[in-house]
């Protein structure tokens, strides 16, 4: 997709005033939530899920001193949106009026449609007569438009506690990117002091492990109120999937690992309340319960979105051969054939799957318990290796053998899966037969950002940078061939760049994750070439 050229200077120059305080672009009221020091619209704006000819609109209003996120108080208000083609809304093209209040938590999402494929624009709300600051946005190409270019931010695993939001600060100031894409752990819900286990940076709020509705409608709220996450929310649309700690810790469709009944209730009532508060905070397109959805890129790309949490059989045991068992599965027999259905259908040059936990086969290799026995314990892995982390695809190959499946018969190209969940940073073949590799081909190919704070081996070992972690790197790399690199020490967010010619993921780490104006240096790149199957090294950085 092609830019002007002076696009990502407009958005360095304006970023900072278009995030100011609701205050500055106000306009007078005597609204009671104004004469007590409460910001309207203290959450941010942000938009999502880009169509060609649409863009879902979001934020959050505070209209009284009272309607605080989670207290189910406050009136209904009226909310004026706007969409102008120009920064300073003197070209206003689409415009409306909605009611929110607390039935939703006063949050607002708008639909927009009736706009023009891969267009900037500006967009704001008003309620009692104060104004927010402005978001920029941008539709899709047309499903058949030849794009030359895509620019796509990757993050996830983003705890509030761990640190500050400094990686979102680095996309958010780039301004060349199409969307973000956030693969997962966007909020956790443990309570202050529980994980993460290497550092302590900031608390939870509220103070608790989040159960209840208005538990997980004040932690969304909470993670809205970081100035990173709002500008970057502000830059550019967000396509987000969910990963475990939205709802719990190792969640399944029945329970989860952080979830005990006996003592905090029924699963399935607070799943409940957690995807409606995540379906309330979140830009994002829903159809009921179900978060599975595609976007289309043009020619150049699709991106199919999972859900690896809802619909998932429960997590075995690591040295268990239920993995194998035919009747368990990841995703759900609905989303599996949906996911299949549009892979070797499409007629995008690139498949794009956006999974919340890896795919890629990986055996775990004998370790040295004296050096990493805390990490061993931690995930349940025996010293002697051989096991897998069942939590991810690994535990599920059924499911994963019938997508493998489907693309060796059809002799589907170029498809990448994204991910997160994992807090490093790996590119890896995703071969036929694993044991068999280099011999057996590639199918596809997986890249892996790494975490925005939450914790990695040397914050879990408290132990410095490229020590522990070398050695359980060069282990996993030695044992499975086909993953070319894996970095286990490094927080930060990653680009991804998308062209005919191939797919370029580009790893960016922050010097200090508990520092919010940490420095950001460029780690790794990695490059599948168009119709090969396989990453490789990049030369450099995307321009």
């Amino acid at each position: 997709m092609n830019h002007p050229l002076d696009r990502r200077a407009v958005l360095r120059a304006t970023g900072a005033a278009a995030l100011g305080v609701a205050a500055a672009t106000a306009l007078p009221t005597t609204s009671s939530a104004a004469a007590a020091d409460v910001p309207v619209f203290g959450h941010g704006v942000a938009s999502g899920d880009p169509l060609p000819t649409g863009v879902l609109l979001w934020t959050r209003v505070t209209p009284t001193a009272e309607s605080t996120p989670g207290s189910g108080l406050g009136p209904e208000v009226q909310v004026r949106w706007e969409v102008a083609s120009d920064a300073g809304f003197g070209a206003v093209v689409a415009s409306g009026v909605t009611v929110t209040g607390p039935g939703r938590d006063h949050t607002v999402k708008v639909d927009v449609g009736g706009l023009a494929p891969a267009t900037d624009y500006h967009y704001r709300f008003t309620v009692n007569g104060v104004r927010s600051p402005a978001g920029r946005t941008r539709t899709a190409p047309a499903a058949d438009a030849a794009v030359q270019r895509l620019r796509f931010g990757v993050v996830s695993c983003s705890n509030w506690q761990a640190g500050h939001f400094a990686a979102y600060r680095y996309l958010a100031e780039r301004g060349d990117l199409d969307a973000v894409l956030h693969m997962g752990d966007y909020l956790y819900e443990y309570e202050p002091g529980g994980f993460p286990v290497g550092s302590y940076v900031r608390p939870h709020m509220p103070p608790c492990e989040i159960l209840s509705l208005a538990d997980y409608r004040q932690r969304h709220a909470q993670y809205k109120t970081d100035p990173h996450l709002q500008r970057l929310h502000a830059t550019c649309p967000w396509i987000l999937t969910w990963d475990d700690h939205e709802v719990a810790n190792d969640a399944w469709s029945g329970g989860a690992g952080n979830h005990t009944p006996g003592t905090e209730g029924e699963y399935a009532v607070r799943r409940a309340a957690a995807h409606r508060a995540y379906f309330e905070w979140m830009p994002v397109r829903n159809a009921g319960d179900r978060l599975y959805r595609r976007l289309r890129f043009g020619t150049l790309a699709e991106l199919s979105m999972l859900d690896l949490r809802t619909h998932r059989s429960q997590q075995v045991k690591a040295l268990s051969g239920d993995v194998d068992r035919p009747d368990r599965t990841i995703a759900g027999s609905e989303q599996l054939a949906w996911l299949i259905d549009g892979l070797v259908s499409s007629s995008a040059q690139w498949k794009l799957v956006g999974t919340s936990v890896m795919i890629t086969p990986t055996l775990i290799p004998p370790l040295p318990a004296e050096l990493l026995g805390p990490l061993l314990k931690l995930l349940g892995l025996p010293q002697e290796g051989g096991a897998v982390l069942t939590d991810q695809w690994d535990g599920y190959t059924a499911d994963r053998r019938k997508v493998l499946k489907a693309l060796a018969e059809h002799k589907v190209k170029d498809t990448v899966f994204l991910t997160g969940d994992v807090h490093s940073s790996w590119a890896a073949d995703i071969p036929a037969d694993a044991g068999l590799y280099p011999l057996s081909p590639s199918l596809a190919t997986e890249l892996v950002c790494t975490s925005v704070t939450s914790d990695n081996i040397d914050d879990v070992l408290k132990v410095p940078p490229r020590t522990a972690s070398v050695v359980v790197e060069k282990a996993l790399t030695g044992l499975n061939r086909h993953i070319k690199w894996v970095e286990y020490d490094s927080h930060g967010a990653s680009v991804l760049e998308v062209t005919p010619a191939g797919t370029q993921m580009d790893w960016y780490y922050v010097a200090d994750r508990t520092k919010a104006d940490s420095p950001v240096r460029h780690g790794r790149s990695f490059r599948v070439k168009a119709g090969s199957q396989r990453v490789q090294p990049a030369t450099s950085p995307i321009a």
